[in-house]
């Protein structure tokens, strides 16, 4: 079974997938966009589809925000490391080994106060990230929701049905989002600055060694400027990715070790989305997340999630994800089978 694995591989890049995300100079028309894409569930990167949009020029300014959002409590999310919604160790003492999926801590803040904090972020001491989800867009930030489309109207018209929910993203180069994938098609327009996506399709579940971690939270005492993780209890497990795509040069070759069937295989698609651009990024599609700053010190974007069709494609990743695989007596890939109802939906995209 190994062997036809790898192959499958291959040979998705080989007959649908190419070596390169597509590029399109303009908004496709929703038959274009349903037929060459969302049916081969197949990437692409779309300019020229917000150009529009009042608030490529308006969001890169602090002052334009904190002034139209001055009364509006946010949510920010904190962590010491930038890395919410991701595989940490239990205790700072790596040697032990403990792991689990930790969350952010999350407060309630003025905006301008919120995005200061994001602005500051500091990494071994306090990342702050503006990253809510569960349409957070049209709740928290209705007030600034006019610089921006309700929807993308060529994405509505080709899946047939408006948003699920928009969300907003706030950060700085020190929050990064770890390998995971989403049951939504995602429309993902960058504002300001720059997005890095490394993506893999559900085809290659296998590489990235899900397994499942006890859930944990952070949370951050003011007083001493602080961070504590402690694991839930009672104890709650989550389904997550443990391939971290770019290990510190101390750790790259553990983790190389630890993970072959990553590192060894195929190369992930990269994409660089930058400020006018939209990704759109196929559901069910593996994908980590890294930024550039714009002119404001941040990057922004808005996501749109329309439902994704539980369809023959959905039963066929259940199967794959369902087999058993083992190409390295030393490396053995243990055989799962994601839970829905513990599966956390806190993560970019």
């Amino acid at each position: 079974m190994a062997k036809e694995i790898e192959n499958l591989w291959r040979e998705v890049r080989e007959l649908s997938l190419g070596t390169q995300i597509d590029r399109l100079d303009s908004p496709p028309s929703p038959l274009h966009f349903l037929r060459d894409y969302v049916s081969q569930s197949k990437p692409c990167v779309i300019s020229n589809a917000i150009s529009h949009w009042p608030a490529l020029k308006l969001w890169s300014d602090p002052a334009y925000l904190a002034g139209a959002l001055s009364n509006d409590f946010v949510s920010l999310h904190l962590t010491p490391n930038g890395c919410a919604d991701a595989v940490t160790q239990v205790d700072e003492d790596e040697s032990a080994g403990d792991l689990c999926f930790a969350s952010a801590h999350v407060e309630r803040l003025p905006f301008p106060e919120a995005l200061q904090a994001v602005r500051s972020s500091s990494k071994g001491e306090k990342v702050g990230y503006l990253q809510q989800q569960n349409d957070c867009f049209r709740t928290e930030y209705s007030k600034v929701a006019s610089d921006c489309d309700g929807d993308i109207a060529w994405a509505t018209e080709a899946l047939g049905c408006s948003p699920e929910a928009v969300n907003l993203w706030i950060g700085t180069d020190l929050s990064v989002t770890s390998f995971h994938k989403d049951h939504y098609e995602n429309l993902y327009a960058v504002v300001s600055g720059e997005k890095h996506f490394l993506l893999l399709p559900p085809t290659d579940v296998h590489r990235l060694y899900v397994q499942r971690y006890p859930a944990a939270n952070y949370s951050y005492l003011r007083d001493t400027e602080a961070f504590k993780l402690e694991l839930e209890q009672p104890v709650r497990h989550v389904p997550w990715c443990s391939v971290d795509p770019y290990p510190s040069p101390e750790r790259e070759a553990s983790e190389r070790l630890k993970y072959p069937f990553f590192f060894n295989g195929p190369k992930p698609f990269h994409s660089t989305v930058k400020a006018g651009e939209i990704l759109y990024l196929p559901s069910m599609w593996f994908h980590h997340v890294s930024q550039t700053p714009g002119d404001g010190g941040y990057t922004v974007a808005v996501n749109y999630w329309y439902d994704m069709q539980f369809d023959i494609k959905y039963a066929y990743f259940n199967f794959l994800q369902s087999v058993p695989y083992e190409s390295s007596s030393l490396n053995p890939f243990l055989s799962w089978r994601e839970d829905e109802d513990s599966e956390s939906g806190d993560s970019e995209v």
